[in-house]
């Protein structure tokens, strides 16, 4: 996949005034703990969301070619590569905590992430498509980007005959406006956060 190394600017390392921490909680690098500039706009998944996510993606998220559309502290895609993904694309606007993540892939010497600092709905609609298998849809809430973001992962091309879409939103993902081949696998919240599995049919 191409796309352009994170190469934050002066602006975009800006701190935010804090550092906050996450932890892998399965596959090759369990227990590895790394941290992630604080803010507002950063919610890691809890552990235990992650826990149950990739106990559901389990029997495929192995050499699955991901995407991390709206990355943050990377915690969903640390843990997807953890867990043996495939080629992996993370996308955030962030550039501070995009540098931070290639940190930590360096750290662990991992070549399978590629991180690309940017607006998702514009990298959506405007790049080359290239069919993905998972995808972590966990944007800022209130902003309408969920729906607008599964429209155009559906309509340009993005996503595998099969893929998996994990969506965290702040309404029940029963009521959400999905794409009609959408089939709901699984949903639960946490406190007021709403999470689900969706299957491409």
């Amino acid at each position: 996949m191409r796309g352009q190394t994170v190469k934050p600017s002066r602006s975009a390392a800006k701190p935010h005034g804090g550092t906050g921490s996450l932890r892998i909680i399965g596959g090759e690098w369990r227990s590895r703990r790394f941290a992630f500039p604080n803010g507002p706009a950063l919610r890691p998944t809890p552990d235990r969301v992650r826990e149950t996510l990739f106990n559901w993606l389990a029997p495929y998220i192995e050499g699955a070619r991901v995407l991390d559309a709206y990355t943050g502290s990377g915690a969903l895609f640390l843990e997807a590569l953890s867990r043996g993904a495939g080629q992996t694309l993370a996308l955030d606007t962030n550039g501070e905590a995009l540098a931070a993540l290639r940190q930590h892939l360096d750290t662990l010497a991992c070549g399978r992430g590629q991180l690309v600092q940017g607006d998702a709905l514009r990298y959506l609609e405007n790049q080359a498509a290239q069919p993905f298998d998972v995808v972590f849809l966990d944007p800022p809430f209130h902003q309408n980007l969920l729906q607008t973001s599964c429209e155009l992962l559906e309509n340009r091309g993005w996503l595998a005959e099969h893929a998996w879409i994990y969506t965290e939103s702040e309404g029940a993902p029963s009521g959400l406006p999905m794409p009609a081949n959408w089939r709901l696998h699984r949903e639960k919240n946490a406190g007021q956060v709403h999470y689900a599995l969706w299957e491409r049919g």
